[in-house]
């Protein structure tokens, strides 16, 4: 990787010529020998099927029976050139942070006016004229932080060199080779899931990858890498699924949605080869309007991740989109604080209403809640090293559904934003139970979500659910919007921060302040 450093001195000079962009690329160039392996096997594929038109018996049926095991023993191989692909790409940006720290610590020894040599020794500057007792301290404070960038891309590589190490000796014994003998009830929690996994060999995790890439994709509690080799492996059946259902709405008029999810995933898919940041796809679904999780980064090794949830007709059709919103804001972490490992996960796992008529109810809000509760408890569980700080952020409908999941069913968040929110079914901050001052919102001036008043109450029984999320009908408080009070407003007990004048869709614009507000937010800052 990097290489060994015999002594600071090497440690310090490596650190600054190592290239993180070529290490992704490689990683890049691993996970592209996929569509190799895939040739080959369909060229197999063709080579059986061509023998089985002109030859029988024992020595044909012998014949087959070595393609098919040619065939399974390529295929097998290509969750493990993902795994190269993820943890180059891990190597990589662990490296950006620690460079990024290095160059940190070198500013902060310009601005203090002491010196740092090629070899990485720091010692007064006798160009500048200080005190002993001033001098001191800052040499000490600066070779510190020196130290830290150089421990960190010195971790960073033993943790590349070792899984790489792993990955070699399993491909000279066999990738899959055992499964194991238990899997977790329907139901386990995040934690138990994460207990299970981190039991199991490594021969015994691959297993699951390739034979059962439908449970390890959607198990919460699972590492992201893990999770993404799967559903990874399942996008060709998706895919599938889709293009079957597209050629079943052949012939009728428009648009169908089918055709239109089935743009959408290859939208996704596009993403999903692109980089840096490296995506990882931690669910997906095509059913009905289609469900996608993905994370741009790797929150099981960021200091910070951000959860997004999106709001009224988000589908697979537009997840590509939405993550683009979480790009957004992962762009504007990184020009904040370059030195700070940050992920963003675009959450959209739950059937977002598509008319103004379900967006008026809370139904398909409270039905997400489980889920997203899950989902963040098992980040937490998966997190390798100090706790990540976790923020989840609701836009319009999005925000109903984290504020329903933060007051029912409690989430594994440090913070929660909202943005353009319609309520988020509490009446005050501290009902959704996350640290105190780490209730954030915004809405802008001329967002049309603030005309989101309730009804009158006569004509909120006849056409609304009477649910405590419902609409909060008290007369005429312009503060009291369709799910409850308005949590930009200084009375719900939250924090606000300032957005422009974008309208309903517009906080993610780059001139937007919103963007670098709901950036600062994800930062702790």
């Amino acid at each position: 990787m990097t290489g060994r450093p015999a002594a600071p001195v090497a440690a310090y000079e490596r650190l600054w010529s190592a290239d993180p962009a070529g290490w992704y690329a490689t990683g890049v160039a691993w996970r592209g020998l996929t569509a190799q392996v895939d040739a080959r096997a369909d060229e197999l594929a063709d080579g059986a099927a061509a023998l089985r038109g002109g030859w029988s018996g024992a020595a044909a049926g012998a014949a087959q029976d070595r393609f098919a095991r040619l065939r399974a023993e390529l295929a097998a191989i290509r969750p493990a050139l993902i795994e190269v692909d993820q943890t180059l790409a891990v190597f990589a940006d662990r490296l950006r942070v620690a460079k990024a720290r290095l160059a940190e610590a070198v500013a902060l020894a310009e601005r203090a006016g002491v010196a740092v040599d090629r070899a990485g020794r720091v010692r007064a500057d006798p160009a500048v004229r200080r005190t002993p007792d001033r001098v001191g301290p800052t040499v000490t404070q600066v070779s510190t932080a020196i130290g830290a960038a150089l421990a960190a891309a010195d971790r960073a590589d033993r943790e590349a060199a070792g899984r790489l190490a792993e990955l070699a000796v399993a491909a000279g014994s066999g990738w899959v080779a055992a499964p194991p003998a238990w899997r977790p009830p329907a139901g386990a929690g995040p934690a138990l899931v994460g207990r299970w996994w981190s039991g199991l060999t490594p021969a015994e995790r691959r297993w699951l990858v390739w034979h059962e890439p439908h449970l390890v994709g959607r198990l919460d509690g699972v590492p992201v890498a893990a999770r993404d080799q799967a559903n990874r492996l399942l996008l060709g059946v998706h895919r599938g699924v889709l293009l079957a259902r597209w050629r079943r709405f052949l012939g009728r008029p428009g648009r169908g949605p089918a055709e239109a999810a089935l743009a959408g995933l290859d939208a996704l898919a596009d993403r999903l080869a692109a980089g840096p940041p490296r995506a990882y796809l931690l669910g997906l679904d095509p059913a009905g309007d289609g469900r996608a999780i993905v994370a741009l980064g790797d929150p099981d090794h960021a200091d910070h991740v951000l959860t997004y949830v999106p709001g009224m007709t988000s589908d697979l059709a537009g997840a590509a989109g939405e993550l683009g919103r979480a790009a957004r804001v992962l762009a504007r972490c990184d020009a904040l604080a370059p030195a700070a490992g940050t992920a963003a996960v675009l959450w959209l796992d739950y059937d977002a209403p598509d008319f103004l008529d379900q967006a008026a109810r809370s139904g398909q809000a409270r039905d997400a809640g489980p889920a997203l509760s899950r989902f963040q408890d098992g980040l937490r569980a998966s997190h390798d090293g100090a706790p990540a700080r976790q923020t989840v952020l609701g836009h319009s409908y999005g925000s109903v559904v984290v504020g329903v999941a933060a007051r029912d069913h409690g989430l594994g968040a440090d913070a929660l934003v909202f943005v353009g929110s319609p309520g988020v079914g509490v009446a005050e901050a501290r009902e959704l139970r996350v640290p105190s001052g780490q209730v954030w919102a915004a809405t802008a001036p001329d967002d049309v979500i603030r005309q989101a008043r309730p009804l009158p109450e006569l004509l909120g029984r006849a056409l609304l659910d009477q649910t405590p999320v419902g609409p909060v009908l008290r007369g005429h408080d312009r503060h009291e919007l369709w799910f409850g009070h308005d949590p930009s407003d200084p009375a719900f007990g939250g924090r606000r921060f300032p957005s422009g004048r974008y309208g309903h869709t517009g906080y993610w614009e780059p001139a937007n302040p919103a963007l670098d507000g709901m950036a600062r937010i994800v930062l702790g800052r």
